[in-house]
This record gives structure tokens, C-alpha cells and sequence, in this order.
């Protein structure tokens, strides 16, 4: 009998350099694959998450995606939608408008757009997200979990909630944010007073540093594995939406650093467009591996 086989598509995203982003499964003509099939898969490939391409239901959409982690689905991230959007235009796909992408998951449509200014690299519309401050009471509890004295409370610490649930921590320094070592359990315990599941803690880089902000995702289960994400889209739309929120934006457009305690070297880029009520989140993606997968 011969073998169903269907595109398939590994990038790197958050970045031009090969390796040094965030990989992405992407799974082509995923129509006839269930839930359970599709998660078998995304815990095969063992990747932070593996995206699966299917035909729109809405007509505004250019295509459909459902995103899987190792252990459950998601109903949106960042590097998954920019990594499927990469992969979805390499293979010969025209959106309906140049220039711009509409992405239908589980969270709604999400839209892209291309930066001419940026080399053509393309970002996503952060999409809306519920923000929960962290109760004073529970600072101690914060600074013990984080193993840190190096807290900013100038900007308090929420829970944002835009898909995957964050717990944003402002450090007073990139330094402070590369040298974390927290205890996961008691962070675990804290992040889930605002219903997070994982750690967004980031600090400002000193002037003409490498980026505007070093960022470090620490997840802690719930859907996203245990571990740190090396560059991570829903938390840095997250930051972006907290720092508008907190009167703290650093500008009309800033840049972030992340995964350099894992060896990467993850380069996303912010900017408001206060007019249109949009934050996008972008950055570069490349292909690493272009084939076929053998379907059970």
C-alpha cells in the first residue's frame, strides 16, 4: 500500500540565522487529520509546537491553522503563526491581498502584515489579551520564587492572558533577567494567583545595547511543556500590550532579545500604530528542512 505523504515544512523563527530561533513543525493538507492525530504528531516531533494547514471556514481567512504543544492544543501563539505564514507563502501561496495575511485559529483571525522597512519581514497583529495585576501580597512570594532582589515594581507584575496565560516581570536590568535561576515550583505556585502558566521576565538593555529589552520565557506546564521557550510571540505581544497599559512604552517602535541563556539568538521587533489601535510583533523566519511527511 502505498504511503499518504503531505508537505511538510521545519523553520526557524525570530530569526535569519539558522538554529539560533525558535523551530516550528509545520504540517501541510491537514484536513483529513483528526485531534488525536494531529497530536500524536505534534508529540513526535517533539517541538515547542508543530502548526497544521488547513483549508479556511471564513472566506476573509487565507488559510486555517491549529497549533499543537507535545501535550495540547493552543489557540494561538506567535512563533507558530508567524513560522506557518513563512511556510504557507514559501510553498507558492498568494494571500488575497499583497502585503497582508489573514490567519483564522482557534483564537479568531489574526492579521499579518510586511514590513518593506525591514527587508520584507513580516509581523502579526497582537491579538487582544486580559490583564490581571499581581496582589501585593504576593510580592515576597514573587522575589523567594525568582531567587531576586533585582525586581522593577515601578511596573507592577501582571498576568496577561492573550491565548497562553503570562506572568510578566519587569528586572532592573537585562543582566538581572539573563542571571534568573528561579525554583519553578514556588514561581509555578505564584504565576497561578493570576492564572498564568508561564514567566515573561524581561529588563532594559543599557543605551546602543544589542536590543531595546532582554526577554526569558519560563513555561511551567498547562500546555506549554516545562522549560524555557527560546523566542516567544504571545509573550512579547503580551509585554507590548502591558507596557501601552503601564504608560511605560519605550517609543513608537522597540527590539527585544531572547534566547541567549539557551544559546540563541532570537531578534523580534515591536511597533505601535496608535492610529489603527495595532501592536505588531515581527521578526525574520527561515526554512531549515523542506519535504514530505509519511502520514500513519
Amino acid at each position: 500500500m502505498q504511503a499518504h505523504t503531505v508537505r511538510f515544512k521545519q523553520v526557524d523563527v525570530f530569526t535569519s540565522m539558522p538554529f539560533k530561533g525558535n523551530p516550528l513543525a509545520v504540517v501541510f493538507d491537514a484536513d483529513g487529520l483528526d485531534t488525536e492525530q494531529m497530536q500524536a504528531i505534534a508529540h513526535w516531533t517533539n517541538l515547542s509546537e508543530t502548526s497544521f494547514l488547513l483549508k479556511p471556514t471564513d472566506p476573509s481567512a487565507d488559510y486555517r491553522v491549529r497549533i499543537f504543544t507535545t501535550r495540547g492544543e493552543l489557540p494561538f501563539a506567535g512563533h507558530p503563526t508567524l513560522g506557518t505564514a513563512h511556510a504557507w507563502r514559501e510553498a507558492g501561496n498568494q494571500p488575497k491581498q499583497p502585503g497582508r495575511m489573514v490567519q483564522q485559529c482557534a483564537a479568531g483571525l489574526i492579521e499579518l502584515a510586511q514590513d518593506e522597512s525591514r527587508d520584507g519581514v513580516w509581523a502579526f497583529a497582537a491579538p487582544p489579551a486580559r490583564v490581571t495585576p499581581l496582589a501585593g501580597s504576593e510580592y515576597a512570594a514573587l522575589a523567594q520564587a525568582l531567587r531576586s532582589d533585582a525586581i522593577d515594581y515601578t511596573a507592577q507584575p501582571c498576568g496577561v492572558d492573550n491565548g497562553p496565560q503570562w506572568l510578566v516581570v519587569r528586572m532592573n536590568s537585562a543582566a538581572a533577567c539573563l542571571a534568573l535561576d528561579p525554583d519553578a515550583a514556588a514561581l509555578g505556585r505564584v504565576a497561578l494567583t493570576v492564572g498564568a502558566r508561564g514567566l515573561a521576565a524581561y529588563g532594559p538593555h543599557e543605551a546602543n545595547g544589542p536590543a531595546t529589552f532582554e526577554l526569558r520565557c519560563l513555561m511551567m506546564g498547562g500546555g506549554l511543556g516545562f522549560g524555557e521557550d527560546p523566542v516567544t510571540g504571545s509573550a512579547n505581544a503580551a509585554l507590548a500590550g502591558l507596557l501601552t497599559a503601564q504608560n511605560t512604552r519605550p517609543g513608537m517602535q522597540y527590539t527585544v532579545r531572547q534566547g541567549t541563556a539557551l544559546g540563541r539568538a532570537g531578534d523580534v521587533y515591536v511597533r505601535y500604530d496608535d492610529t489603527a489601535g495595532k501592536i505588531w510583533i515581527g521578526g525574520a523566519t527561515v526554512t531549515i528542512v523542506d519535504g514530505t511527511f509519511r502520514l500513519p
